[in-house]
């Protein structure tokens, strides 16, 4: 435990990455949205979505641990194990504080009524839109998700440098374009979205954890074989 709590240190020496930029690219992207919607959007009211750089950004901070940090810190003679688990409970810990702060705004933007102008910014359509210990969980679970990714294609990238990430992503492109090219031959969009929105927040919560753990052990069995 103490060597993971090392890990957690280790990564924090650079605080402006890991605590000051995600708050500080949320709130920019807040500011434009803000001034957008006051200047251009007519309507009474409007949900944005754009609290998902913050989600976006988790996963540039574990590319970063697996890329930028992870030499540095095999070479302080940290195990890949302990670091890897490290570096998730760091990611967890982060999961929760940034989780309770979109969960404040949340009731901020409540309580101001959307800002005066009827923003809907922290809060997302059937996703982080419910109570605050749902939206609290909800904004835990995909902020882990989004770091196990980002954790995982850094990881692939060392283990098999460009060629391999290029493989990683592309494998991606080709499920999804595959999948919309099922759905759409079967004319299952309606049904599609009916399965989403009969899911709920916790429903939707549930499958996100379930992938995180899956994302979680694919990395952990990337990183026993990255040389650095």
């Amino acid at each position: 435990m103490n060597t993971l709590v090392k890990v957690g240190r280790y990564h924090l020496v650079d605080r402006i990455s890991f605590l000051i930029l995600p708050l500080g690219i949320t709130l920019f992207s807040f500011a434009i949205n803000l001034l957008l919607f006051w200047l251009v959007v007519p309507e009474p009211e409007g949900h944005t979505g754009g609290v998902m750089s913050l989600f976006i950004y988790m996963a540039v901070i574990g590319a970063l641990s697996a890329t930028r940090s992870l030499p540095f810190g095999l070479t302080l003679g940290v195990s890949r194990r302990s670091y890897y688990l490290g570096t998730v409970a760091l990611a967890a810990g982060l999961g929760v504080a940034f989780g309770l702060w979109v969960v404040l705004m949340q009731l901020i933007e409540r309580l101001a009524d959307g800002w005066g102008i009827g923003l809907h910014f922290f809060r997302v359509t059937l996703i982080l839109d419910g109570p605050w210990y749902v939206s609290w969980l909800t904004s835990f679970v995909f902020l882990v998700l989004m770091t196990a990714y980002g954790l995982w294609a850094g990881l692939v990238f060392r283990r098999w440098s460009v060629l391999g990430l290029v493989t990683f992503i592309a494998a991606q492109v080709l499920v999804l374009v595959a999948a919309t090219l099922v759905i759409t031959w079967l004319d299952g969009w309606a049904r599609v979205g009916e399965f989403f929105t009969g899911l709920g927040a916790l429903g939707m919560t549930g499958i996100a954890a379930a992938l995180a753990v899956v994302l979680l052990g694919a990395g952990f069995a990337t990183i026993r074989r990255v040389t650095v």
